[in-house]
């Protein structure tokens, strides 16, 4: 017999950059509030739906990273921490006001650089922005933090966007119902903006991570 599987050895698996984000998200949002996020908490905060985040949970609760209590909607445990090294870090524009008829990534636009994990622009051109307000706090983004966003035309229903109406950025989920069409904010004390027949709208990008402020570069 092995010695590793007579010792009862589990093999060591490192986490992909998707695995160590949610990671840090989880221990993130226990630090915040005192304790675990739900599913669904965890898909807002990181941009995904609740399906990707519990495959994500899964796989770190196999991996040996995550201890989930049955039967709990907050059951999430950590019991161990990221020890596979950090993540590449890669550099993504920073943008500040955006206007009407300029690219969303034109000089004037760029204020600075933020580090994310190279995982999160693998999947095409990605630029942060910080957001101003709390219409978005039930989703995990709240005044002054900064969301990554990978730049696309379109979005599907239930994705957190960035949207330029008339001359202004918004982050708001988007909501589509047949010929209806709503940026809705998560927050009550905040009206839904519905896209009327003769507004114009322009999906930027839809947001795929959240960084808080006061996180270390590529949390």
């Amino acid at each position: 017999m092995d010695q590793g599987k007579r010792r009862g050895r589990r093999p060591i698996d490192t986490l992909t950059d998707a695995q160590r984000r949610t990671l840090g998200e989880v221990r993130a949002f226990i630090a915040r509030h005192r304790f675990p996020p739900t599913a669904q908490e965890l898909a807002e905060a990181l941009g995904i739906s609740p399906a990707s985040a519990h495959e994500q949970i899964n796989q770190l609760v196999r991996k040996g990273y995550i201890k989930r209590e049955p039967r709990k909607a907050r059951g999430l445990s950590i019991i161990r921490d990221s020890d596979d090294g950090p993540a590449d870090l890669v550099a993504v524009p920073l943008v500040g006001t955006v206007a009407a008829g300029h690219p969303v990534l034109a000089e004037e636009n760029i204020i600075g650089e933020v580090l994310v994990e190279g995982g999160l622009v693998r999947g095409g051109r990605c630029f942060a922005l910080r957001v101003s307000g709390q219409s978005m706090m039930n989703a995990g983004i709240a005044d002054e933090d900064v969301v990554i966003v990978r730049q696309q035309p379109i979005a599907e229903n239930g994705d957190i966007v960035v949207a330029l109406i008339d001359d202004e950025a918004t982050v708001k989920r988007l909501f589509i119902q047949g010929p209806s069409i709503e940026l809705r904010p998560e927050n009550p004390r905040f009206k839904p903006i519905v896209i009327g027949a003769g507004d114009e709208l322009r999906i930027l990008g839809k947001v795929v991570a959240v960084r808080r402020t006061g996180d270390p570069p590529g949390r």
